[in-house]
């Protein structure tokens, strides 16, 4: 069964300002369905065919470059879409707090590890909060469209919040002002959604 393009529950103009109407039409439109269609021409006819996102990911030969990048791209903006929110977004609470304030010392530590993360990858990638077995949560970066589903990438574990800092994700509204593009996703972090995937996963 081919992946098909998430809706993003949302109207494009609805995270202004922090992103710009024209920059999530593009991102999803164009980017996101760009990997979307590229994935399944990857997969059609293969063993892959018919298999979750989740089990090609932590499956995958990292020499299949086709399904590493259009895999990840399609993953990874699948999760993009739905950690940030305009509005309804909850607060940071519960045994998610609890991690995050073990792991960072408070909210304000979490947000500048995540922005420091996000800031430093070189070139494009994704910056990540991933859950490990236990409960621990860490923060990473990885390169281009993998992710730390991917075998030997990032801090492992599963990625409950990611930001993409390709640029393609900002340029339109901020150029090269990534750390002015960093905070502004992390106030509209939609806490409900990551609260979910930490219990879930």
């Amino acid at each position: 069964m081919a992946f098909t393009l998430p809706e993003l529950g949302y109207a494009y103009d609805a995270l202004e300002p922090h992103i710009d109407a024209r920059t999530m039409e593009i991102h999803h439109t164009k980017h996101h369905n760009g990997y979307t269609n590229k994935l399944n021409a990857a997969i059609d006819g293969t063993d892959l065919d018919g298999k979750s996102i989740e089990d090609i990911l932590t499956g995958l030969d990292m020499t299949n470059g086709a399904v590493r990048n259009n895999g990840g791209g399609f993953y990874n903006h699948s999760l993009f879409w739905k950690v940030i929110a305009p509005e309804d977004r909850g607060r940071l609470s519960g045994p998610l707090k609890d991690a995050i304030d073990a792991a960072f010392g408070s909210k304000d530590g979490f947000a500048e590890a995540f922005a420091k993360a996000a800031g430093t990858r070189f070139g494009s990638g994704w910056a990540w909060l991933c859950k490990h077995d236990g409960g621990k949560v860490e923060i990473c970066s990885t390169p281009n469209q993998d992710n730390p589903l991917m075998p030997g990438v990032g801090c492992g574990g599963t990625p409950i919040l990611g930001i993409d800092v390709w640029e393609h994700a900002y340029y339109l509204n901020y150029q090269n002002r990534r750390p002015d593009y960093v905070k502004a996703f992390i106030d509209i972090i939609n806490w409900n959604e990551v609260e979910r995937r930490y219990e879930a996963s």
